[in-house]
């Protein structure tokens, strides 16, 4: 292939991501010519309502799908916690990128840590995950639902319309935000387990085209494919969607494989939680065996009356 079009958000972490992936991608075909093809997608048009309100964050990758499938792009690169465990028809998700850092990020013009803030702050974020976590470890602070780009939540913060906010480190870091705010704070991945794929980028292509698949295995890192294959087929089996709070991350270390997995309801009550080990030679069904573990501990039960408490005040009355 001479050329290869890259479909992304166009947003700017979308836009540094799929840069990113275009220089790599350079480092092993120098010549090719390699253009992104910029979209602007439902979840970044709708900002008045909670994201679980508007069918998920499949609405974050449907257009860059729907520019493959009619022939207008050959890849996409997406931010893999926002790809559906459901792939349509003719595409393909490939490659997984070496995970960086997936902690959570502590954010504040006030307070120092989350352990600082006084009873009954104001936190922002979008998560139901990170609600349902944060809610478990203080229920005395307020959440409230926070949208927009980076910028657009960082600006809300400065204006005080939070005392504080929880964000993805990875995506500040690399646009070099952290400094522009007085305090920050990792938060222990024991206190805020990631969602599936956080911190990885997720490469989608057209099915069929081996010379396309090639180039995309270029990107591949095979540990963050495990782990990203791992909590995908857990969220698949167990059925999790947006509107549902379900925390679930992967790990390996030396030939170990551990999963854990929490769910709840999104006031931070009713949490179940475990986790697996294997052997990454017999970790294959690990995400499915973990899924099947938490259902019969009731956690369908769980998630169904999770996704009807969660923004039940965001909701309009039924008549």
């Amino acid at each position: 292939m001479d050329k290869l079009v890259i479909t992304t958000r166009a947003s700017a972490l979308a836009l540094w991501q799929a840069n990113f992936i275009k220089d790599e991608l350079h480092k092993h075909y120098p010549s090719m010519q390699i253009e992104l093809l910029e979209i602007t997608s439902k979840g970044d048009k709708i900002l008045d309502r909670p994201l679980a309100l508007i069918g998920g964050k499949g609405h974050f990758t449907k257009e860059l799908e729907d520019e493959m499938l009619a022939g207008n792009a050959d890849l996409a690169v997406h931010s893999l916690k926002d790809v559906p465990s459901f792939i349509p028809e003719g595409l393909e998700l490939v490659a997984i990128t070496k995970r960086a850092d997936q902690s959570d990020l502590f954010l504040s013009h006030k307070y120092k840590t989350l352990d600082d803030l006084p009873k009954g702050s104001v936190v922002g974020t979008t998560s139901l995950r990170r609600r349902m976590q944060l809610l478990s470890y203080r229920p005395d602070l307020k959440v409230k639902d926070l949208r927009g780009n980076v910028n657009t939540r960082l600006r809300k913060l400065s204006e005080g319309e939070y005392d504080a906010i929880i964000l993805a480190f990875v995506g500040l870091d690399r646009l070099d935000l952290i400094k522009t705010v007085p305090f920050s704070q990792k938060l222990l991945l024991d206190l805020m387990i990631p969602p599936m794929g956080q911190a990885s980028l997720g490469i989608e292509i057209v099915s069929g085209n081996e010379k396309l698949k090639e180039i995309a295995l270029k990107l591949n890192d095979s540990n963050s494919y495990l782990c990203a294959k791992l909590e995908r087929d857990f969220i698949s089996v167990i059925g999790a969607g947006c509107s549902a709070p379900v925390a679930v991350n992967a790990t390996i270390k030396d030939n170990n494989v551990n999963i854990i997995s929490m769910i709840g309801y999104s006031n931070g009550t009713n949490i179940l939680k475990h986790s697996l080990n294997a052997n990454i030679e017999d970790c294959e069904d690990l995400g499915k065996e973990l899924a099947k573990i938490m259902i019969d501990k009731g956690a369908l039960d769980i998630l169904q009356k999770a996704s009807e408490l969660s923004f039940k005040e965001d909701r309009p009355d039924r008549m």
